[in-house]
């Protein structure tokens, strides 16, 4: 079996994987610091969804130009632009927070400006694999990728609770900033051939051949409904009424150490699918989604701290046995000039119901109650899975390397 070392003897691939373990340890530390910063300001649910959500709103709407950016232009080179920009919008955010002058419109704004650069970074970061290392190690690169990106999430979901906790939600976004720095310092070491810069003809021709690649494929466009129930309901239950559960009950440094718990178990996930890799892996990843379903029923019913730490253990066991399952899918099936516009049809369908999910949940909260919405969203989760798993071509396709076995 290929050692999950491997990968890393490709120099590209060290500074791509540096990149986003820099880039993962702030998308960790920024939400929850946010969250807070919101709870502080106005101390409303509603108002969390609506910056979180604005955000959603603006790389939903941008997300279909960063596909066909990516198939464009070197991927590296659009990393680091956003990374900076991202820098740049943290930085305003903490000093607005630092010095008092935030405001809900000063930050549903800024959460747009980051809305617009992740929705052009995200597919040239998910399609770049692919050109750092040989298509054999796929795989353990996914894996390793993961692995180390949420190493990056463990250390800053559990910082970010213990900052906000002791010295406020602003200095743990000015530490934010310093890491997507980081971020696109490590991208602007990638150097790639000129096969990464694909010549593009008319950007709607283009989106239209993108759409024909992503429709043909069954499997691919079942389970992005599927995600865009997921994605939807977990950003309303978890993002939003988690923090608002939090404050109520086992306080914000037990919901920083919830998500670290989540992180921890998306670890100890990378580490088994680089090891058991099953000929219908696109199945079992579908099917463990099922266990995102807990978390909620017990920030609903029960939020006993011990009981989340273990749900949230195996919530991110199972989304890591998907991520890693649903990458190598499309990196192996998808030709890789289309494969960044692809990503972009995924993302665009996963994330589209995201701002509803968000700015949703605090007015159902508060007409139907935290416990009742959070249960609903559980029941969500588990009808979204089960009709994907009612598609022959999820439950069938094999991966590559297993296609020729018995």
């Amino acid at each position: 079996m290929t050692s999950l070392r491997e990968p890393l003897r490709q120099h590209n691939f060290r500074w791509l994987i540096a990149g986003r373990t820099f880039g993962e340890f702030g998308n960790a530390v920024a939400p929850l610091a946010l969250a807070f910063a919101v709870i502080d300001l106005t101390g409303s649910a509603v108002d969390i969804g609506i910056v979180v959500g604005a955000r959603s709103v603006a790389s939903v709407v941008l997300l279909l130009f960063g596909g066909v950016l990516a198939d464009r232009l070197p991927r590296s080179v659009i990393l680091q632009g956003t990374e900076v920009a991202a820098t740049l919008t943290q930085a305003v955010i903490a000093a607005s927070v630092l010095c008092g002058f935030a405001s809900i419109p000063l930050l549903v704004g800024l959460s747009v400006v980051n809305g617009a650069v992740a929705a052009i970074s995200a597919p040239a970061s998910a399609s770049l694999t692919p050109l750092t290392v040989p298509a054999i190690l796929l795989a353990q690169a996914n894996a390793l990728a993961r692995l180390l990106s949420n190493s990056g999430r463990i250390a800053g979901a559990g910082l970010g609770g213990i900052l906000v906790t002791a010295v406020g939600p602003g200095w743990a976004l000015a530490g934010n900033a310093l890491l997507f720095l980081g971020s696109a310092l490590s991208y602007r070491c990638i150097r790639l051939s000129r096969r990464e810069r694909v010549p593009g003809s008319r950007p709607l021709a283009e989106l239209v051949e993108g759409w024909h690649e992503f429709r043909s494929r069954t499997w691919v466009w079942v389970v992005v409904v599927q995600f865009m129930v997921v994605n939807a309901v977990i950003a309303g239950g978890i993002a939003v009424l988690g923090p608002v559960v939090a404050d109520s009950t086992f306080g914000r440094s037990g919901w920083g150490f919830a998500l670290a718990a989540q992180t921890i178990g998306s670890l100890v996930g990378g580490i088994l699918v680089a090891r058991w890799q099953p000929r219908r892996a696109l199945f079992v990843g579908v099917a463990v989604i099922l266990f995102e379903a807990p978390p909620l029923i017990l920030l609903g019913q029960a939020p006993l701290l011990p009981l989340l730490l273990a749900a949230m253990f195996v919530s991110g066991l199972a989304i890591e046995q998907f991520v890693v399952a649903w990458d190598v899918s499309l990196q192996e099936n998808v030709p890789e000039d289309k494969l960044a516009r692809v990503y972009s049809y995924d993302m665009l369908g996963s994330f589209i119901a995201l701002p509803l999910g968000q700015m949703a949940a605090g007015p159902a909260a508060q007409h139907f109650g935290v416990s009742t919405t959070l249960l609903a969203c559980a029941a969500l989760v588990v009808a979204a899975t089960g009709l994907a798993l009612c598609s022959g071509q999820v439950r069938g396709l094999v991966r590559k390397s297993h296609a020729t076995q018995p």
